[in-house]
């Protein structure tokens, strides 16, 4: 068993198509909203996070301003990703960008991985949005930390919530840890923050742990700081 999927996104951002294009299609420009550090060489874009490397994803059409696609190769088990965006300018400095994610998830269980990259997904195109909405121009650098690892995950997230005072919807003002920002995009298994030079984020790991996966526009790394945060915050347990 396994199931095919398409997921498609888009949203108007307020950033010329030369920025998205940088965005998309650059290193330093994916490292600013997706997660891990990301390299984009020889027709290749390849990310590495929490200490390995995802899948090598063989770029398949890079039009300039226009279109640009990438995919994994073909497992033994049909399992495979790929990206396509596709960049409208607007006029004004506005540009329509459009992602959309399809592929293979082989196994039975392919509910619980599909919910949980629909989910993920969902938090990074609001994040590449946010990003180029906001710091068109910039790029970040990443910044990732797991927490302990988690067993009750409504409970895991309201006491991430009551470390913000309540749960939080999109616009209120939050504080949480050393950071104050607005929140910008919350689903049932992430939360976005945009501080003034950050975009902190909270998902839900598939691999059972809360992971602070935030990308900086300015500073220093913050790992330890928000790994120990994590430690602290779910030191009863979750």
């Amino acid at each position: 068993m396994g199931h095919p999927f398409e997921l498609p996104q888009e949203a108007l951002v307020e950033a010329a198509p030369e920025e998205v294009w940088e965005a998309i299609s650059t290193g330093p420009g994916i490292d600013s909203w997706l997660v891990g550090r990301s390299a984009v060489a020889d027709g290749v874009v390849r990310t590495a996070f929490g200490g390995g490397e995802m899948p090598p994803s063989t770029v398949t059409a890079a039009e300039p301003l226009q279109r640009f696609a990438h995919s994994s190769d073909k497992a033994d088990d049909g399992r495979f990703v790929a990206y396509e965006f596709i960049i409208e300018g607007r006029g004004r400095g506005s540009t329509l960008v459009r992602m959309v994610t399809s592929g293979f998830l082989p196994g039975d269980d392919w509910q619980d991985e599909f919910e949980a990259m629909s989910r993920g997904l969902e938090m990074f195109f609001a994040t590449l949005v946010e990003s180029l909405s906001h710091f068109a121009g910039r790029t970040a650098r990443p910044v990732t930390a797991f927490g302990p690892m988690v067993h009750d995950w409504p409970r895991a997230w309201k006491t991430l919530y009551a470390a913000l005072g309540g749960p939080p919807s999109p616009g209120d003002r939050v504080r949480v840890g050393p950071a104050e920002g607005v929140v910008y995009f919350r689903n049932s298994q992430t939360l976005g923050i945009r501080a003034e030079n950050a975009l902190y984020r909270f998902l839900q790991g598939f691999n059972g742990s809360m992971i602070a996966a935030h990308v900086l526009f300015e500073g220093e790394d913050e790992g330890p700081l928000w790994q120990a945060w994590l430690e602290e915050l779910y030191a009863g347990g979750a």
